[in-house]
């Protein structure tokens, strides 16, 4: 293993890095214990069995995972899909339910495992950068929304984004917001956004966090409704392998599979937007480990399927974190809050909560990347657009299939139609070259170079042929050679060696040698299998593009 691996990374442990990952790790800590509460409750479990599974995953992650950022535990996506799954099989029963919920976590931990070890993490790699800046920002505006009820005190109640955005309206249009709420939250995240680019070795949230924690208790807002997080334990968790039926179990494998696609998705996706931040790389393969290994430990503490939170990682980031030790710290500091400051944690006020979230949501939202993608390729901006528009209104999970769907189309729209030329020789340029970007290059009477760049498969097959067939026609005189440079067709398939084999007999016709150079050994060894190989015959294959045009000379001379 190398050091992408995150223990061995910890064992190299620089002692400068200390001050920033404790900061972070306070910080972190502030905000995660109300959350994580809130998750779990989300996901239909007790509250405090997601301080449990938050101190387990970070840890697991810290240890396993390939990112020096990500906070790997509870989020509001899985939660999600959690509760709406078990619901309906649980009928109320709170022991089954927990049973579920742990048995998810465990098939979605095996899930994950089971990719790591298959080696399948170059999925990873279709969730281009389009796809990722769209991602993120859409997630941010479900976090936001997400927070609408915890920063206006209107109740809001719905199953997705739309729904929510309804019941906010409707509920606000009845009944009002609560202006003691709103000024909390609001506060919160106008002075996070305001103090936190300007001091940023401060823990400026936590400062703001207690700031708001004090104002609520100075002035007693809760005798006016403000909400506050309430009391914290740790009692009565389930410790151990769940255990079920064999018939719960069949039903909890196909749910298992898509919350595991959706946290992978989730995990790889934000993992690499904080590392394209600071120059890291993240490999696909351990993330399926991390993955693995922390949705496992959730399900040996009677947790639910976790994810990364983007938002605990924004915030981990803004604190001033540089490694997983602060998830180290951070899981420290839970197990000592929980024991120690049970009642200052319990007078955190949830709109200042969700003015924190807020503030993490905004963050991830790039508008530069996006100025900078309309700019450098307007295909590749509404890509990034339709992922928005696809997590919004189709949830993450089909939004972002939808998203790598449309990257992919592009990507085939490109490699269909790829650069092609005819190649001279320009005064004072080594080499040949495009003779449309130098006009005043020259060719070799009778010799037409011409060179496809991409690789030869069935989607630009036709392309091919047609492209090859023009330039031969249009050639004036008609070459007595057609030497194509195949440096840039480094895969074939065999409906693009049938458009090879087309061009062969195109010049065959007319009496033209077709020729080859730059043919990498497997495409040479696919071309023989194909046949075309054959019908070109090996001596017209030239290893580099001065002796075909060499060979090309000496067989003029001889027929001189």
């Amino acid at each position: 293993m190398s050091d992408h691996v995150g223990f061995l990374r910890l064992l190299r442990y620089q002692r400068r890095d200390l001050r920033g990952d404790a900061m972070a790790a306070i910080t972190v800590t502030a905000y995660l214990i109300p959350q994580v509460m809130a998750y779990a409750s989300l996901a239909g479990v007790p509250p405090q069995t997601g301080l449990a599974v938050i101190v387990v995953t970070m840890v697991i992650y810290a240890l396993i995972g390939s990112s020096r950022l990500l906070s790997v535990g509870p989020e509001s996506t899985t939660a999600l899909m959690t509760a709406a799954v078990l619901a309906p099989l649980a009928l109320g029963d709170a022991t089954r339910y927990i049973a579920l919920a742990a048995t998810m976590a465990l098939l979605v931990g095996l899930y994950a495992l089971l990719a790591g070890v298959l080696r399948i993490g170059f999925i990873g790699d279709l969730l281009s950068r389009p796809v990722l800046i769209g991602y993120l920002s859409g997630v941010a505006v479900i976090m936001i929304v997400s927070q609408i009820g915890k920063v206006s005190g209107v109740d809001v109640a719905g199953q997705t984004i739309i729904e929510d955005v309804r019941s906010f309206a409707t509920n606000l249009a009845s009944s009002g917001a609560h202006l003691p709420t709103v000024a909390i939250g609001a506060s919160v995240t106008i002075a996070l956004l305001v103090l936190t680019p300007r001091f940023r070795r401060i823990p400026i949230p936590l400062i703001v966090m207690l700031a708001a924690t004090a104002v609520v208790a100075v002035f007693d807002l809760t005798s006016e409704g403000v909400q506050t997080v309430g009391r914290v334990s740790a009692d009565n968790l389930a410790v151990g392998l769940p255990s079920l039926a064999s018939d719960d179990l069949g039903i909890l494998l196909l749910p298992a599979l898509g919350i595991f696609i959706v946290g992978y998705t989730d995990n790889v996706l934000t993992a690499r937007a904080f590392a394209s931040r600071s120059g890291q790389r993240i490999h696909n393969n351990q993330e399926f480990l991390g993955l693995g290994a922390a949705n496992i430990g959730s399900s040996l503490v009677g947790g639910f399927p976790v994810s990364s939170s983007a938002s605990r990682t924004v915030i981990a980031e803004a604190s001033g974190a540089r490694t997983q030790g602060y998830s180290i710290i951070a899981a420290a500091l839970v197990v000592i809050s929980v024991l120690a400051f049970s009642d200052v944690i319990s007078a955190f006020p949830t709109a200042a909560l969700g003015g924190v979230v807020v503030y993490a949501a905004i963050r991830l939202i790039d508008i530069a990347e996006f100025r900078r993608l309309w700019h450098f390729r307007r295909r590749e901006f509404f890509i990034a657009v339709a992922a928005v528009v696809g997590v919004l209104v189709f949830d993450i999970l089909y939004g972002v299939l939808a998203a790598i769907a449309l990257s992919v189309v592009e990507l085939l729209t490109r490699v269909a139609r790829p650069h092609a030329a005819v190649l001279g020789q320009a005064e004072g340029v080594a080499g040949w070259h495009d003779i449309d970007d130098y006009p005043t290059a020259t060719q070799i009477p009778g010799l037409l170079v011409f060179r496809y760049d991409s690789p030869l498969f069935f989607a630009n097959a036709e392309d091919f042929s047609r492209r090859c067939r023009a330039a031969i026609d249009a050639a004036d005189p008609q070459p007595q050679w057609f030497l194509l440079n195949m440096e840039g067709n480094t895969e074939v398939d065999i409906t693009g060696l049938d458009a090879l084999e087309e061009v062969r007999a195109h010049c065959a016709d007319r009496g033209i040698v077709m020729t080859l150079d730059h043919v990498k050994s497997e495409v040479w060894g696919q071309l023989e299998r194909h046949g075309v190989g054959q019908r070109i015959d090996r001596q017209f294959v030239f290893p580099t593009h001065p002796t075909a045009v060499a060979a090309y000379e000496r067989w003029v001379d001889r027929l001189s």
